[in-house]
């Protein structure tokens, strides 16, 4: 099977992310199609896509059009019951559904002061009473999950299930607003920081589209607290080692260079992703 997937600004859609792990960090097939977010209303460039009017949005390939979050996870479960999407034990996968369904209807504190902005990350963000509340709430469902882990993996229920996919745009908040969690908590967050498919998404929002002023925060800055990536740099002149490009197998139109060493790639934003985190690409880094 495979699928479109429309999704907003990498950077700063966090819905979005998760409905683009739903599908990438389970190794489905699905086609990216970006609704800008500076051009006009989402909804109305929804328009052509049956009665969908948010991203993101999956629509199959017999059709269907789903637009929810939650229901993207349900559909793609019963689609491929074989990919993980749920815990196989029933109470694993009972918790799982219900930190999915508060996630998806709870926190609204948190979100709307902390709202996802993967380019920046601040050293101080005064947060309020209630912000500090929801992280409270969602310090507490984390540990309840934890202690119905399935293996001794890192994410909520060991394994990583549609909770973490919920979850990663709050692990970015908490990361990039220096929010305050206990131990248990941050190495949660951490994990989703190093977490490959994470990386790949925050590399796209690193270098494609704009800045959008709405989304910045008046306060000081610091470094991105997860791992430093590799140096990298555009060039526009070199032999590239490699014959085309590692993601699409195009004709090399645009360079980069990583360790002395000259890569192509087919157009400026698959150069721009890489050099943003090369380890963080497996087509790339098998190059390497």
């Amino acid at each position: 099977m495979s699928y479109d997937l429309y999704i907003g600004e990498y950077a700063y859609s966090s819905w979005s992310l998760r409905g683009w792990l739903l599908v990438n960090r389970f190794g489905l097939n699905a086609r990216s199609k970006m609704v800008p977010f500076l051009a006009q209303d989402v909804a109305q460039q929804m328009a052509s896509v049956g009665v969908a009017r948010t991203v993101p949005t999956l629509v199959t390939d017999d059709g269907a059009v789903i637009s929810e979050s939650a229901a993207i996870a349900e559909e793609l479960a019963t689609r491929h019951p074989n990919a993980g999407i749920w815990p196989n034990e029933s109470k694993a996968r009972a918790v799982a559904r219900t930190l999915v369904a508060e996630m998806a209807s709870g926190f609204t504190a948190l979100r709307s002061d902390c709202p996802m902005n993967l380019r920046v990350c601040y050293s101080e963000s005064a947060p309020r009473a209630e912000v500090l509340e929801d992280l409270a709430r969602i310090e507490k469902i984390w540990a309840h999950a934890r202690k119905h882990r399935v293996s001794d993996g890192p994410w909520l229920l060991g394994d990583y299930s549609a909770a973490d996919a919920f979850f990663a745009p709050v692990a970015g908040r908490i990361a990039g607003y220096s929010l305050p969690v206990g131990k248990a908590a941050a190495a949660y967050v951490a994990a989703h920081l190093a977490d490959p498919a994470f990386r790949r998404w925050r590399a796209m929002g690193l270098v494609h589209g704009p800045e959008l002023p709405w989304y910045r925060k008046d306060y000081p800055t610091t470094n991105w607290p997860g791992p430093t990536p590799r140096a990298a740099k555009e060039v526009d002149n070199g032999t590239p080692e490699n014959d085309a490009c590692p993601y699409s197998g195009k004709a090399i139109t645009h360079l980069m260079e990583m360790d002395g060493r000259i890569f192509g790639f087919c157009n400026p934003f698959c150069r721009a992703k890489t050099v943003a985190d090369p380890e963080a690409w497996p087509a790339f880094m098998a190059l390497v």
